[in-house]
C-alpha cells in the first residue's frame, strides 16, 4: 500500500481521485471504480503498488506494437483492478477486482521488475493485461528506473488516463497500444461505462506528448462492424494522428458477459481492413487471425514485403535502418 498520487480532499471525509477520467469522488472507506485506490481516514492510498498479479516475457507483437522494436521481447506486467468494465474482457478474471475484494498478487520492488527485464533479454517492459493508469505510481516509479537501464517502456490502454497523470509519466513513456474500442457514444455507455469523448481527448494527448502509438479495435458483430463505425475511426487516424499510425483490427471471440455474440467473421476482418486502407492508412493489420497476411508490413510506397509475421513471431524482417529496402522509403516506428 501506497498514498496515491493525483487526489485532492473535498471534505473531512471525501476525496477526488485526479489519476483517470472518471474523477471518482470517493467517501471514507471506499474505493474508486477502479477497486484498488482507497479513501483511508481521507487520505487516498493505492492498494496494488507492488503487488503483481502477472509478470511475463511476451513478445512485443503480442501487445500489439508491430512497429516498435520488431521480433523483440517485453516484460509485461500488471496488478489486478480496472477502471473500465468492458462486457467483453478477456482479462476478467484480473481485472474486475469488487470493491471488498482482497488485492493478490506478489510483493515487488521497481528496481527487481528492472533486473528481471534486463536478465530475461527483454528490451522494454509493458505494462498489460490490465490498466496500467490504476498502477500510476508503481508504474511511473519502474520507468524511471526503465529508462536508466537503456529499456522503453511501453503502455497497453484504455486510453482513460488524465491528462495530468499522462504529463507526469511521458518523459518516461515510449509507446502505448490504445484501445479504441468503438466509434459511437451508445457503444462506450452499453459496453464500457465510459465516454468515448474522453478517450478521444486522451489519445490525443498521448500523440501531442509525442508517445509512439498503435490502435487497436476489438471488431465485435452487430456492435462495432458498421461501415459508418469502422470508416470514423479511419478518418479520425486520418485527421487527427496522422497515416503512419498502425491501427490493429482484431477479431472478436465470445467471453465474460458478452457470450451471445458470434467471433468475427473474416470477411469483416477483410472489410475493416480495407476501409483503413482506403482511408489512406499506411498500416492497417488484422489481429487474432495469424497466417492470413493481413498481419504483414508492406512498404506504403513500393508494395514490398517487408515484415512477414505469422501471429506474434515474425518470420522475417527485410527493413534497414528504419527504411524499405527497395525503393528507400521510411517506415514509422521506433527501432525499426
Amino acid at each position: 500500500m501506497k498514498k496515491a498520487a493525483f487526489w485532492e480532499r473535498v471534505d473531512s471525509s471525501q476525496v477526488c481521485c485526479g489519476l483517470c477520467r472518471f474523477r471518482c469522488l470517493i467517501g471514507d472507506g471506499a474505493r474508486g471504480i477502479c477497486g484498488v485506490r482507497e479513501n483511508r481516514g481521507g487520505t487516498l492510498y493505492s492498494l496494488v503498488y507492488g503487488t503483481l498479479c502477472s509478470a511475463q516475457i511476451d513478445p512485443i507483437e503480442k501487445k500489439p506494437l508491430f512497429h516498435v522494436m520488431p521480433g523483440s521481447s517485453t516484460y509485461s506486467i500488471a496488478t489486478v483492478g480496472c477502471n473500465f468494465h468492458c462486457r467483453h474482457c478477456q482479462n476478467f478474471s484480473i481485472s474486475q477486482l469488487g470493491q471488498d475484494s482482497p488485492v493478490r498478487g506478489t510483493e515487488v520492488v521497481p528496481d527487481q521488475v528492472v533486473r528481471q527485464a534486463v536478465e530475461y533479454g527483454c528490451r522494454s517492459i509493458s505494462h498489460t493485461y490490465t490498466e496500467p493508469t490504476i498502477n500510476f505510481e508503481f508504474a511511473c516509479d519502474t520507468a524511471r528506473l526503465a529508462r536508466e537501464a537503456g529499456l522503453l517502456n511501453v503502455f497497453v490502454t484504455n486510453g482513460y488516463i488524465s491528462k495530468e497523470a499522462l504529463k507526469e509519466i511521458s518523459p518516461y513513456l515510449d509507446a502505448a497500444n490504445i484501445d479504441l474500442k468503438g466509434f459511437s457514444d451508445s457503444f462506450y455507455r452499453n459496453l464500457v461505462q465510459a465516454k468515448l469523448s474522453e478517450v478521444l481527448d486522451s489519445i490525443l494527448e498521448y500523440r501531442k506528448l509525442g508517445i509512439w502509438i498503435e490502435l487497436t479495435t476489438l471488431v465485435i458483430p452487430g456492435l462495432n462492424d458498421s461501415d459508418e463505425e469502422l470508416t470514423g475511426i479511419a478518418s479520425f487516424i486520418t485527421t487527427n494522428l496522422g497515416i503512419d499510425t498502425p491501427w490493429h483490427v482484431s477479431m472478436f471471440h465470445p467471453t465474460y458477459k458478452l457470450t451471445s455474440r458470434p467471433s468475427t467473421p473474416l470477411a469483416t476482418l477483410q472489410r475493416a481492413r480495407n476501409i483503413g486502407l482506403a482511408a489512406g492508412l499506411r498500416y492497417v493489420y488484422e489481429g487474432n487471425v495469424p497466417g492470413r497476411g493481413g498481419e504483414n508490413t508492406v512498404c506504403p510506397t513500393c508494395a514490398a514485403l517487408l515484415i512477414e509475421r505469422h501471429g506474434f513471431k515474425i518470420v522475417s524482417n527485410r527493413v534497414k535502418a528504419g527504411a524499405c529496402p527497395e525503393c528507400e522509403a521510411v517506415i514509422a516506428g521506433i527501432g525499426l
